[in-house]
C-alpha cells in the first residue's frame, strides 16, 4: 500500500511540476534551508536590538544632582535633548528630576514639551499650547489650581527636588515718578519765592513812566 502511494506521488510530481522526484525534493530542501537561514538572521537582529534596548532601560540612573537656584533660561538646557544631562521640569518654581520617566517627558514622549520648563500653568489647564508653558498662575480657577496641586503632590512623592527657579525682582515704579514731581516743584518754585522777572520789569516800566509824567 505504501509502495503504491509512493509511486502515485512520484507520478503526480512529474505530471504537475515537470521535474523528477529527486529534483523536486532537492529544490524543496534547498528552499527550506534558505528560509531557515534568512529567518534566523532577521530574528537574531531583532533580538539583538531588543536586548540592547532592555540593557539601556536596565542601566541605573545617576543620582540626582542638586542645582540650587537657576534661571528659566538655564533650565531649558535640561529638556532631554542632551542625553548626558538629567531631565528636569518645574512646578510652581520647584525643579524636579524626572529622568526616571524619560519615556513620558523625554524627546518623543507625550509630555516632552513640559521638560526644561516651569509647566505649572499648562498642567493646571491641561494645555499643550506654547502660551501656557510657564509658571504664571494668574487668572486660574479653583478647579485648575486644585489640579495643579494634585500634580505637585505627585511630583513631590515620586521625584527628587533638585533646585528652584530664580525669581525676577519687580522694579518699583514710584522711583520713576519722584523726579517728575520734583521737576514740577522746581518750575513752581520761582512763583512761591517771589515775583518773577517779568513782573519786576513791568513794575520798573510803570515807575519810569510815572516819573516822566511828573517832569
Amino acid at each position: 500500500m505504501a509502495l503504491q502511494l509512493w509511486e502515485t506521488l512520484k507520478e503526480s510530481i512529474t505530471v504537475y511540476t515537470g521535474l523528477s522526484p529527486t529534483t523536486f525534493f532537492t529544490v524543496v530542501a534547498l528552499g527550506l534551508a534558505i528560509y531557515y537561514v534568512v529567518s534566523g538572521m532577521f530574528g537574531l537582529s531583532s533580538n539583538h536590538h531588543q536586548r540592547s534596548r532592555d540593557f539601556e532601560e536596565m542601566q541605573p540612573l545617576p543620582p540626582p544632582v542638586q542645582l540650587g537656584e537657576i534661571s528659566e533660561e538655564e533650565l531649558k538646557a535640561y529638556d532631554g535633548s542632551d542625553p548626558k544631562k538629567p531631565l528636569l521640569m518645574a512646578i510652581k518654581g520647584q525643579i524636579y528630576d524626572v529622568s526616571q520617566s524619560r519615556m513620558f517627558y523625554g524627546p518623543g514622549g507625550p509630555y516632552a514639551l513640559f521638560a526644561g520648563k516651569d509647566a505649572s500653568r499648562a498642567l493646571a489647564k491641561m494645555s499643550f499650547e506654547d502660551k501656557d508653558l510657564n509658571g504664571d498662575l494668574s487668572g486660574l480657577g479653583v478647579f485648575e489650581l486644585e489640579a495643579l496641586q494634585d500634580w505637585e503632590y505627585k511630583f513631590m512623592s515620586k521625584y527628587v527636588k533638585v533646585g528652584t527657579i530664580k525669581t525676577v525682582p519687580v522694579t518699583d515704579g514710584s522711583a520713576t515718578v519722584e523726579p517728575a514731581a520734583a521737576t514740577e516743584g522746581d518750575v513752581a518754585k520761582p512763583a512761591e519765592d517771589g515775583p518773577s522777572e517779568s513782573a519786576a520789569a513791568e513794575a520798573k516800566e510803570s515807575t519810569t513812566g510815572g516819573e516822566a509824567d511828573k517832569e
